[in-house]
């Protein structure tokens, strides 16, 4: 599976990027939303994996961007949280077009589990 993954953590994203790669993904990661915004225009991933909170275009809206760019595509949420609860951005995400949310942290058989309930 091609998989587009958004975090502006670096340390977060390259561990997830290494477990996906590890599952026989092929992978191409980004810290930024508008940075995956033009990857996905010229890729068109199987699956985009975002984090919610990044400073320049916030997940929700990356999410919506994504939706209108193609209705069909499988986007799963993920969220450490920040001020509020992870679990009330993941439901918001959810609300937006996420198929899937995973609360950080998260382990390998846990994401991997989340990405094969995207079906």
């Amino acid at each position: 599976m091609r998989i587009l993954l958004v975090d502006d953590d670096d340390l977060s994203r390259g561990t997830i990027h290494q477990m996906l790669e590890r599952a026989g993904h092929a992978v191409t990661s980004t810290a930024s939303g508008s940075e995956a915004l033009q990857r996905f225009r010229a890729d068109r991933p199987d699956l985009v994996i975002t984090d919610l909170i990044m400073p320049d275009t916030d997940g929700l809206e990356l999410i919506q961007e994504l939706r209108k760019l193609d209705g069909q595509v499988r986007i799963l949420a993920i969220s450490g949280g920040g001020r509020v609860n992870a679990n009330e951005y993941l439901t918001v995400a959810r609300k937006f077009g996420a198929a899937g949310i995973l609360a950080k942290p998260f382990s390998n058989q846990e994401l991997k589990d989340a990405i094969a309930n995207l079906g």
